[in-house]
């Protein structure tokens, strides 16, 4: 066994712990083992829910006053940019006409088996991939060589597990060119290279394919589907040696600073990119999560305690190439807090310098999805996806100018940082940790934001701003908000200006000593995650808000408790594991999954939800994706009758010389390839279309 393979797989303490399809494999990988460790928040602030009558519930609402934002053509469906109308629903233009009258018509397909090693789109629509792991993007990048692969050759060539995806017309363009934004979270170098390639080659390639990747596309006309092009001019590889700059009240702070900078202002690389958001002013934000897995650590204090550091190597060995990854030297002891930040790239620049965003807080985030309120500010949503960790907002200090593109990049450099802090209108004990919806007929309650950093200084006792912001985790947990289970995506929805917060799972819950259910959070060991909807008091600056379950997921037909918004719980698509979150251009929710109902062996997917009218919870299924993918990175361009995921860790759990998946590359889409024909799996980007397009 090689030194690589022994490291990461002799090893998996999930194996035979995880449900459904989900692999140990990912577990070691992705995460770094999180759900088999320890849980990371053991500060004693717990969830104030037993208050019969509330002061105020979400029937109580007093309105948002969402604005809308004006969004990058593609980028989102969105494009007016006049604000939420406020009053009723609140419904912009778009969504007063219905939420059923996208022109994505499709019929809902089957849950597919787990096993199943292809794409599967509705009929009448077919799939292609826009671009694969390894594809040459530049002029002088080699050709895809799966035997010969060299850090060199993947430098310029597109990166591995491909997650927050986003397209952004090229203006002027008349929808004929874009480009491509695309981040890659982690390698699984098991399947990626065969045995015998050197352990530090491995580990070269491996860092190589980490970063990311911005493509430019183009295409015959609005019709047709998208092909990426070599060489172009916006063409660009962020590696780790791409110097990012840290902005904020911790920029240069001692907290941050190594021998290497001794500024504590210029980071080399991102690590463990997961889900992002695009900003109205057209820059792509991208969430540093599962750092913790690339470093070791003395893991002695209790901050490194409490962001999951550890003094076990690290499943790819980068420590014994780069003494950077290895905090217990004393030049680098700083290293891993210059990681867990929001990430800023400009993709219309490629000689731009991207950026790490102190004011936004460190954790493991997921993502940053932006909304301009009605008082202009810009408003950011991120969550902390952790067992049991927060929701978080950040207001900005300065306000969107229409059209100032250079002023609106520097907004999310300072401002206002919150956490969330749920009140559920239920007694206690109508919350049976089942997933039984109380008495009242619904999960709902109210909510305030707790200040961590106001007006640039800290609202938190015996910690400077610098401190909440490098130790953000440690900071919330002085403030009493509410444990969370795991908060990946958060969306704010530009047509109602409600929030939508994707709490994927926590099987933690209810266990031993761990908090038990409560209103927001119902289920104890809850596997299969649930959708919090989030009603601001005023407009998106508010310190309060209401707040309700759009859905408790799982498969009814399998026995499961769930509950959606009140819609008939035998005529939706069983869903399990929310993740990632879109909305169509007449405000439908979009939901890419990780993981299967209850533990059944199916494939992830994407899934349509109304979240208005009388068709309020229903879930439909678009597209599952091939054996041990994930769904990741939606784009919903249903104006164009047009899809987009990222399809990630594909064949997961094979080997080199036994693969068990061969995604994209079939003979034909679905079809075992002939023998020899390809060796791996690679993760892509692909796009579902009408097979009439």
């Amino acid at each position: 066994m090689s030194e690589t393979t022994a490291r990461k797989f002799t090893l998996l303490p999930m194996l035979g712990h995880t449900k459904g399809k989900r692999s140990a494999v990912t577990c070691a990988l992705k995460c770094d083992n999180a759900c088999a460790g320890d849980v990371c928040n053991t500060s004693s602030n717990s969830y104030f829910r037993d208050i019969a009558s509330a002061t105020m519930s979400r029937r109580a609402a007093l309105g948002f006053g969402a604005a809308g934002a004006l969004a990058v053509v593609l980028g989102s469906a969105i494009t007016s940019a006049e604000p939420a109308v406020a009053g009723g629903p609140g419904l912009a233009p778009a969504a007063k006409e219905g939420f059923a009258t996208s022109k994505l018509k499709f019929t809902p397909i089957a849950p597919v088996d787990a096993a199943v090693d292809a794409v599967t789109v509705p009929e009448g629509f077919t799939w292609q991939p826009v671009i694969r792991w390894g594809d040459p993007i530049f002029n002088d990048a080699p050709e895809f060589d799966l035997n010969n692969q060299t850090a060199a050759a993947q430098e310029k060539q597109f990166g591995y597990n491909n997650d927050y995806t986003d397209i952004l017309e090229v203006p002027g363009s008349k929808g004929r060119r874009a480009v491509l934004f695309a981040n890659h979270e982690y390698t699984n170098e098991n399947i990626m290279f065969p045995a015998t390639m050197p352990a530090d080659q491995k580990r070269a390639v491996g860092q190589a394919a980490h970063g990311l990747s911005v493509v430019e596309l183009e295409r015959k006309n609005t019709a047709k589907p998208w092909t990426y092009v070599k060489g172009a001019e916006l063409n660009r590889r962020f590696l780790n040696s791409t110097v990012y700059e840290l902005t904020g009240p911790a920029a240069g702070s001692p907290l941050v600073q190594t021998a290497a900078d001794p500024e504590g202002r210029f980071i080399k690389g991102t690590l463990g990119n997961c889900a992002g958001g695009t900003t109205p002013w057209g820059t792509i934000l991208s969430g540093e999560e599962n750092f913790n897995g690339y470093f070791v650590s003395p893991s002695t204090s209790a901050e490194d305690k409490r962001y999951g550091l550890t003094s076990k190597p690290t499943a790819r060995g980068w420590e014994l190439d780069d003494p950077r990854f290895d905090t217990r030297n004393a030049d680098f002891k700083n290293e891993a807090s210059r990681f867990g930040w929001i990430v800023e790239v400009d993709p219309f620049d490629p000689t731009s310098t991207p950026k790490k965003h102190s004011s936004l807080g460190r954790f493991k985030h997921e993502g940053a999805n932006v909304i301009i309120a009605e008082s202009g500010h810009v408003v950011a949503y991120s969550g902390d996806d952790e067992r049991f960790d927060y929701l978080y907002k950040f207001v900005s200090k300065d306000k969107y100018i229409e059209g100032d593109r250079k002023h609106n990049m520097t907004l999310l450099s300072a401002g206002n940082l919150y956490v969330a802090k749920f009140t559920g209108n239920s007694p206690a004990a109508e919350i049976t940790g089942t997933g039984a919806v109380p008495k009242d007929g619904a999960f709902d309650g109210i909510g305030e934001w707790l200040p961590l950093v106001v007006d640039g200084k800290s609202a938190v006792k015996d910690m400077t701003v610098e401190q909440v912001l490098v130790y953000t985790r440690l900071a919330a947990d002085k403030v009493g908000p509410t444990k969370m289970d795991r908060c990946e995506d958060v969306q704010p929805s530009l047509h109602t200006g409600k929030v939508y917060v994707a709490c994927t799972n926590n099987s933690n819950r209810g266990v031993g000593s761990n908090e038990a259910a409560t209103e927001v959070n119902p289920r104890n060991e809850n596997r299969d995650g649930h959708i919090v909807e989030i009603i601001e008091t005023g407009d998106q600056t508010s310190t309060t808000f209401t707040w309700n379950l759009l859905m408790v997921c799982g498969d009814p037909k399998q026995g499961d408790v769930t509950y959606f918004s009140g819609f008939p719980v035998d005529q939706v698509s069983p869903i399990s594991c929310p993740d990632n979150l879109a909305f169509d251009s007449v405000g439908n929710l979009w939901i890419s999954t990780d993981g299967a109902p209850s533990g059944i062996k199916k494939a992830d997917g994407l899934f349509k939800v109304t979240v208005e009218g009388p068709e309020r919870g229903k879930v439909e299924q678009f597209l599952a994706v091939p054996r041990d993918g994930e769904t990741c990175g939606p784009i919903i361009h249903d104006e164009e009758r047009t899809v987009f995921v990222s399809v990630q860790h594909p064949g997961e759990d094979g080997t080199f010389d036994a693969q068990v998946s061969f995604f994209p590359d079939y003979v034909k889409a679905g079809t075992t390839p002939a023998p020899g024909q390809v060796r791996a799996p690679r993760p892509s980007v692909i796009q579902v279309f009408r097979a009439d397009a």
